[in-house]
């Protein structure tokens, strides 16, 4: 049965994966995202502004209806506390975190019609601690807590709302951060992906369809006794 979905960040990496795989499933997928793309109704929106957020998921839900909301919106960085200055801060947690409030507070009223499905796409630091990303870190467990309490406050109008939890999966966000770090240090980025592979107990990176293919599933009526989980696809990382 085709669903009527909203992604945020679906034009790039993870997202856009996800949009693709939804299409061929026969949903209806409306991305919001500021940059542009080609696949799914593609809906310019800048996630840190909470009143276009509010204002263009209304458009959609009054015309359409919503039955899964995904929140993927995101950026990464790499910094400890003491680098992290207040404007980078910010800037991350008001998209990352702030940008997921906006989208499931505009989403909620239409998915307490006939239930749904939200999820999170968090990280597998939503469950354990890296080195130097301190605020990026924090986000991540922020979205893990928004699925916990999301799940609970409206578990009864048949809403399920989970975190997914991907670990090193091979995006553009991965490749920037692989290419930051190399200029950093020196390191040959051929190297640096070969220790990223072999830290994996399954001895490679993820793949964007991977992640994509968990989200179809977590959206599907299969899931529909999954609720305010956290699901881990780490190629192991977080067992060792």
């Amino acid at each position: 049965m085709s669903k009527h979905i909203i992604i945020t960040g679906g034009s790039s990496g993870i997202g856009l994966a996800i949009v693709k795989r939804l299409l061929n499933q026969g949903h209806v997928v409306f991305n919001l995202d500021v940059q542009q793309s080609a696949f799914g109704q593609y809906i310019p929106c800048d996630m840190t502004d909470h009143d276009a957020v509010i204002s263009k998921i209304n458009s959609i839900g009054n015309e359409h209806g919503i039955d899964a909301l995904i929140c993927n919106a995101g950026k990464h960085l790499s910094a400890n506390i003491e680098q992290t200055d207040e404007a980078a801060f910010l800037g991350l947690f008001n998209l990352n975190v702030k940008g997921a409030f906006s989208a499931t507070q505009a989403c909620l009223p239409f998915l307490k019609t006939a239930g749904g499905s939200i999820v999170y796409v968090a990280s597998d630091q939503a469950i354990i601690g890296k080195r130097n990303s301190f605020a990026y870190n924090l986000s991540k467990h922020a979205l893990a807590s928004m699925a916990k309490t999301t799940a609970l406050d409206y578990a009864s109008y048949n809403i399920r709302a989970n975190a997914l939890c991907p670990g090193t999966i091979d995006t553009p966000l991965y490749h920037n951060a692989i290419e930051r770090y190399c200029r950093e240090s020196g390191e040959e980025a051929s190297v640096v992906h070969e220790q990223e592979a072999a830290s994996q107990p399954l001895g490679r990176i993820g793949q964007p369809d991977e992640v994509a293919s968990f989200v179809q599933y977590l959206i599907s009526d299969e899931a529909s006794f999954i609720t305010g989980s956290l699901q881990l696809i780490d190629g192991g990382y977080c067992a060792q």
